[in-house]
């Protein structure tokens, strides 16, 4: 931990916020002290990934709980997310560091280009000597709003920038063995592999109520990021200077796997499906046990509705995914193709049909 170049830290709504709503400035300048510090030797780099757009618009826009309905909730991101960058803007000054803006949708990473363009900008950022403040694009996020304070995607930028420890800071200083109010329970230092969660009780939202986070999205985050070969630190906000300095605090995730294609992760745990193709038998085994391009010979039926590019999952015929991908084709053009070898379509059809389904290099395997 300590020799960690390059960290990703993550910061829930409830850690900035006033549970009525409105950036807490004192906290927010508590952290930065804490980041700032870190980072003033020049030996390591910091990405911040901060939730709190939705929570610091509550209060301006008159709200007095987090809205249920998207389209307010999206009016609170818009307002609230230059509040919260203009707060940072400042604090950060104090210690002549900028900040840069990065707002990023799950849809847009998993695709090739734009993923090579968000690493490409925020380790632009990282080497003009800005600290990148990361956010989930929710002023025109759908289904990624409601995924659960950011968690997610601070393991995939912690992967995306290729970072050598993530720390996940919210209201709790760590994972515990059961409700950590009540007499009884105690902390879980380490985690070795998921055998060592076998039999915890995580919990869900924190009390605070103004962001949609808790434990089994920061457990679930750091299961992705330790899979992909990035330690996590699992504490609470209070407690982040003694997590950076590599003191005992908080739950350590031991990285359990080596990282893959960096945009497979994202495939796999950042892409909403489109549509959905069954597949025969030999084809599920060609994809997963050979890890083969998927070919139209193999394809059973087609679900939804899609275009070239899109994401679709891929599943067995009793209906289980087993593997997720990006399509070459439109859902209207692909049941013509259905059970036909490729050049057999290549020569009806043209050259241009003699092509994968879905190639291997855009294929994520998700239970091998």
């Amino acid at each position: 931990m300590t020799e960690a170049r390059r960290v990703v830290v993550k910061v829930g709504s409830s850690s900035l916020t006033t549970a009525s709503g409105g950036l807490d400035a004192d906290r927010v300048d508590a952290l930065v002290d804490v980041l700032a510090k870190v980072r003033s030797g020049g030996e390591k780099e910091i990405v911040l990934v901060s939730s709190g757009a939705i929570a610091a618009g509550l209060a301006p826009l008159g709200l007095a709980r987090r809205p249920r309905d998207l389209a307010r909730q999206q009016a609170a991101a818009s307002v609230g997310q230059g509040l919260l960058v203009a707060r940072y803007t400042a604090s950060f000054a104090r210690y002549g560091v900028r900040v840069g803006q990065v707002l990023l949708t799950t849809d847009d990473t998993s695709r090739r280009a734009h993923y090579r363009n968000a690493y490409r900008t925020l380790d632009q950022l990282l080497a003009m000597g800005a600290v990148p403040v990361v956010n989930e694009n929710d002023t025109v996020a759908t289904d990624e709003i409601r995924f659960g304070d950011n968690d997610r995607l601070a393991a995939l930028v912690a992967h995306l920038v290729r970072a050598d420890l993530l720390v996940l800071l919210s209201d709790v200083d760590g994972l515990y063995d059961g409700d950590p109010g009540k007499p009884g329970t105690s902390r879980i230092a380490e985690v070795r592999g998921p055998a060592d969660l076998a039999g915890v009780e995580i919990g869900s939202a924190g009390k605070a109520g103004v962001g949609t986070g808790g434990m089994v999205t920061k457990v679930e985050a750091a299961r992705i990021a330790a899979a992909a070969g990035v330690p996590v630190v699992l504490t609470s906000a209070s407690r982040a200077a003694d997590a950076l300095a590599g003191r005992d605090t908080g739950t350590y995730f031991r990285h359990t796997g080596r990282r893959s294609a960096d945009r497979l992760l994202w495939l796999a745990h950042a892409s909403t499906p489109q549509g959905a193709l069954t597949l025969d038998d030999g084809a599920v085994r060609a994809v997963v046990e050979g890890r083969k391009s998927l070919l139209p010979a193999g394809i059973a039926s087609v679900d939804g509705e899609f275009t070239a590019g899109d994401p679709v999952e891929l599943r067995d015929a009793e209906g289980r995914a087993v593997a997720r991908g990006l399509v070459n084709y439109d859902s209207r053009e692909l049941p013509l193709l259905l059970g036909r070898s490729t050049r057999d379509l290549a020569r009806e059809l043209g050259p241009a049909y003699e092509r994968e389904v879905v190639h291997r290099d855009d294929l994520v395997v998700l239970n091998p």
